[in-house]
């Protein structure tokens, strides 16, 4: 069995899409190298390096997700090349992230243990770690081959789930980040966009205009509840927060922008398609009178 390079498409011939991506993999590892370098992680660096490889990790599993909108919308079928190659980088991050966070414990084992089965998020944590490990060790095409397209699919859905519980694992965390929220409205953009698709309107603009819409709503509620809920800040405060520019974009409007954003993807993509085929319908007309 002969070996295939990350950047080897089948025929083990260089692709540089998937030259592309696995270099632009190792760009969350330089950046938080350069942040470590520099001082930026503050007085207890390993707290800022545990903290930014699990969202770089959360961020990568998302992309995967992504995937499938982007070839669907776009019409940009190669990207499937790279969305396994995407997954197992979010699987590496999370190890990382794991391992990261032992350094942070002091590689106190016993102290570690007893974290991961009182603290929910903590087992939600190793939930999710799990349910990765197994999508990464059945992502090699031997063990596709094995267990067939039809079993494959049905246990890689379980990144679903596994995506949920990081995100969820995110939002136990003891701190308020907006990257919580921009995250979890991405999630909801993803799992919505999938229920689009199952009818029909995957690409349609003004179904994906109205996704945009609902998932700003649901990142801002979602917010405003979860710190109600979970840090006691009053909803109307956290509400108004979404009316000012204080704190930075918020999360709702990030959502919104980026939902926007593929709508109008979506239309320029389309119109571009029917004038292909306009022209190439008029084409035989104007060489039949030359």
């Amino acid at each position: 069995m002969r070996l295939t390079w990350p950047w080897q498409d089948r025929e083990r011939g260089l692709s540089w899409l998937k030259a592309g991506t696995f270099a632009l993999m190792f760009a969350p590892a330089v950046w938080l190298i350069h942040q470590l370098d520099t001082g930026q992680f503050g007085p207890v660096p390993l707290g800022g390096l545990t903290y930014w490889s699990g969202l770089w990790a959360t961020a990568l599993l998302l992309l995967a997700l992504a995937i499938t909108p982007a070839v669907t919308i776009l019409r940009l079928g190669r990207l499937i090349l790279v969305r396994r190659m995407i997954g197992v980088a979010a699987l590496v991050y999370t190890v990382a992230h794991i391992i990261i966070y032992f350094a942070l414990r002091l590689w106190d084992f016993t102290h570690i243990a007893h974290e991961m089965v009182v603290r929910p998020s903590l087992i939600l944590a190793t939930v999710a770690t799990l349910g990765l490990i197994a999508l990464g060790a059945t992502s090699l095409d031997t063990v596709v081959e094995r267990m067939g397209a039809s079993g494959w699919q049905r246990l890689h859905n379980i990144v679903y789930v596994t995506a949920a519980l990081a995100l969820v694992h995110y939002l136990l965390s003891p701190g308020i980040f907006p990257d919580q929220y921009l995250t979890s409205g991405l999630f909801f953009w993803l799992m919505a966009w999938r229920l689009m698709a199952r009818r029909r309107l995957g690409t349609d603009v003004r179904a994906l205009v109205a996704l945009a819409v609902v998932s700003c709503l649901f990142t801002a509620l979602l917010e405003a509840l979860w710190v109600w809920a979970y840090h006691g800040y009053e909803p109307a405060g956290t509400l108004a927060n979404n009316f000012s520019l204080e704190l930075g974009v918020p999360s709702a409007w990030k959502v919104l922008a980026l939902g926007l954003a593929i709508a109008l993807a979506a239309a320029i993509r389309q119109a571009y398609g029917h004038r292909r085929g306009f022209t190439a319908h008029r084409a035989p007309d104007v060489g039949s009178r030359a």
